[in-house]
C-alpha cells in the first residue's frame, strides 16, 4: 500500500507533465511496454504494431525478436545492451545517470559497478556507429551521464 508521501509524488510528476509514473522495483517488461505506448502516443513510425517492430531514424528495433538493424544491418548486441540501447532510444535527448541506468536495466537490487553502464555503451557504440571514436547516436554529458541524440530523428 502507498504511503501518503508516495500519492502526493505521483500526483504532482503527473501533473507536471510526466506520462506516466514507475515506482520501485518495477518489472522491466511492463517498463518496456509503457515505452512502446508513450511511442505510439508520440507518433513515432511503427512498421507492424502486431509484430512489435518500430522504426526510429536509422534503425529498427524488433522488441519480441530483441533485435535492432542499423540502415538494414544487423547488429548483434547481448540482452543488457539491448536492453539498455532501448531505453535510450525511446528516451531520445533525456540524459540519464549512471545509476538510474543500473536500477532500469540490471535491476533494483544490483549493487554493482557503475562502470558496467560505460563499458556497455562503449560495446554499443562500437556496435552501431560508423566510426565509435566519433559518436552520433549515443553521447556523453559528461560529469552527468548518458542520452540518445535525437537531433538524428
Amino acid at each position: 500500500m502507498m504511503e501518503k508521501g508516495e500519492d502526493i509524488d505521483k500526483i504532482l510528476a503527473l501533473e507536471q507533465g510526466a506520462d506516466d509514473y514507475a515506482i520501485k522495483p518495477f518489472n522491466i517488461l511492463v517498463f518496456k511496454s509503457k515505452i512502446k505506448a508513450i511511442l505510439r502516443r508520440e507518433n513515432y513510425k511503427s512498421v507492424d504494431t502486431n509484430s512489435q517492430i518500430i522504426k526510429i531514424s536509422d534503425f529498427t528495433i524488433n522488441t519480441v525478436g530483441r533485435k535492432v538493424t542499423v540502415k538494414d544491418k544487423n547488429v548483434n548486441l547481448t540482452g543488457k545492451e539491448f536492453d539498455l540501447f532501448y531505453v535510450l532510444i525511446s528516451n531520445p535527448g533525456k540524459v540519464f545517470k549512471r545509476e538510474e541506468l543500473l536500477e532500469l536495466v540490471w535491476g533494483y537490487a544490483y549493487y554493482g559497478d557503475l562502470r558496467t553502464v560505460d563499458v556497455h555503451i562503449r560495446r554499443i557504440s562500437e556496435k552501431i556507429e560508423r566510426d565509435s571514436s566519433d559518436n552520433k547516436y549515443i553521447m556523453t554529458k559528461w560529469g552527468v551521464g548518458y542520452y540518445f541524440n535525437n537531433s538524428n530523428l
